[in-house]
């Protein structure tokens, strides 16, 4: 096999790869071997024609495509361990010359991994973030835990009120015309859950249990059904039965329910403040790691190639995809479910792609700069944090890993110790109120 490198622009490159004749014959022999079985020759039991026979019969190059689909992957395999680019895409691939008793020459189209100029990396400016906890949040949150930890009673002795569960028959008219899903029987409303169009649980409030109710509405204007969107309707409802949450008293019988930490409801609400700063503190984290990225991204220089995003997108929706596998839904399913093809999810994946690709070349440009090193050690650590994960021993983990695996792990300890790196020497300012 010998191998030719082209540059194009753009961060591409013509891979030229030519395999010797003498290998084509063998996957031209190959095609012959497994093919010979399906093809008929008369005169000839299926199976048992020669291989000149059936080129006769149907052309010299009835096993060309599956003697080059044979040979096509090791070749490109041998050529990328030969060349010494930096290869970032799925190949395109092109058959330049394919005839028995000549070199088979085949092209790959490919992306390189692109050179990135570093800007402003250290002491990059983002907004700081507001940690404090109010007393508001505090209760909201409170509230709602009461709100998992209530129970609902029947209630025959007055009228909806916003937070009650209304069970209801319903049917819905435009221009006195009733139309296609506007019926609904048994319908359990939550009054206030905004679950239906604007307007529809308010004009409930007040309405009697049993009691024929008008409710007047009006669809919005980007309403999904087109033929309703705008338009004024009248729903016939009645209430056939209400509930309503009660939720626990918040004292010290309810504390010692919900909470191993506290007694009173004072410590319980110092442990809500302290659970919610926390949180806060890891949402603020995140936020400003984002922001430091996005900033050195928005100042450092790379010319992307798209194919190097394409091959991106398309392997995060073969992940997504398997994602969902996991949990029971197929790719056809989900197609069906949301009208998301597979074409469409790998096109919403293109900006996602896009960043993570900027994220991670400046990243690998600031460990270049600063010379950010793993060690031994910090990989030992890392195989036994997978084995946990995993459910199998560190040593397991390192052997299924091999070199390739253990370079990558090795980059991407280096890759998180950039992302402190900028973190801990970035400044937080101020936002403009």
């Amino acid at each position: 096999m010998s191998l030719q490198v082209e540059k194009l622009e753009k961060n591409m490159a013509k891979l030229t790869i030519e395999v010797s004749a003498e290998e084509l014959e063998k996957a031209i022999q190959g095609a012959y071997l497994k093919s010979k079985n399906k093809i008929s020759i008369p005169g000839f039991r299926k199976g048992k024609a020669p291989r000149k026979m059936i080129e006769q019969m149907y052309g010299r190059e009835i096993f060309y495509e599956d003697a080059a689909n044979d040979l096509i992957p090791d070749a490109y395999e041998k050529a990328l361990e030969e060349c010494q680019e930096e290869i970032v895409s799925s190949p395109k691939v092109d058959v330049v010359q394919l005839e028995a008793g000549k070199p088979f020459i085949f092209t790959a189209e490919v992306a390189l991994k692109p050179e990135v100029t570093l800007g402003k990396y250290k002491g990059v400016e983002v907004p700081k973030s507001d940690l404090e906890v109010t007393q508001e949040e505090v209760e909201a949150e409170i509230n709602r835990e009461r709100e998992k930890n209530s129970r609902t009673v029947e209630v025959t002795d007055r009228a909806v009120q916003d937070g009650d569960i209304a069970t209801i028959d319903y049917e819905g008219f435009v221009d006195g015309v009733a139309f296609e899903g506007g019926k609904g029987e048994d319908y359990a409303l939550t009054i206030g859950s905004n679950t239906f169009i604007p307007g529809f649980e308010e004009a409930l409030v007040g309405a009697q249990i049993g009691q024929e109710t008008e409710v007047h509405v009006t669809f919005p204007k980007e309403y999904h059904a087109e033929e309703l969107a705008g338009k004024a309707a009248v729903f016939k409802c009645t209430v056939k039965a209400l509930q309503e949450k009660l939720l626990p008293e918040l004292d010290e019988d309810f504390v010692g329910d919900i909470s191993e930490e506290s007694d009173t409801v004072e410590e319980y609400r110092e442990e809500i403040r302290k659970k919610l700063s926390d949180r806060k503190a890891a949402e603020a984290k995140t936020v400003k790691e984002e922001d430091v990225i996005e900033a050195i991204i928005k100042d450092a220089q790379m010319d992307i190639p798209e194919a190097m995003v394409e091959t991106q997108q398309r392997q995060m929706a073969q992940d997504y995809a398997q994602r969902m596998q996991a949990q029971g839904v197929s790719m056809e399913q989900y197609t069906q479910y949301t009208g998301v093809t597979s074409q469409m999810l790998v096109e919403q994946m293109k900006p996602q792609a896009l960043s993570r690709i900027q994220s991670r070349l400046v990243l690998e440009a600031v460990v270049a700069a600063e010379g950010i090193t793993a060690s031994q050690e910090e990989f030992e650590e890392e195989a036994k944090t997978m084995g946990e994960a995993y459910q199998m021993e560190a040593d397991k983990v390192k052997e299924l890993l091999g070199d390739n695996g253990k370079k990558q792990v090795m980059e991407d300890i280096c890759i998180r110790k950039a992302v402190e790196f900028v973190v801990e020497n970035a400044v937080e300012v101020e936002s403009a109120k």
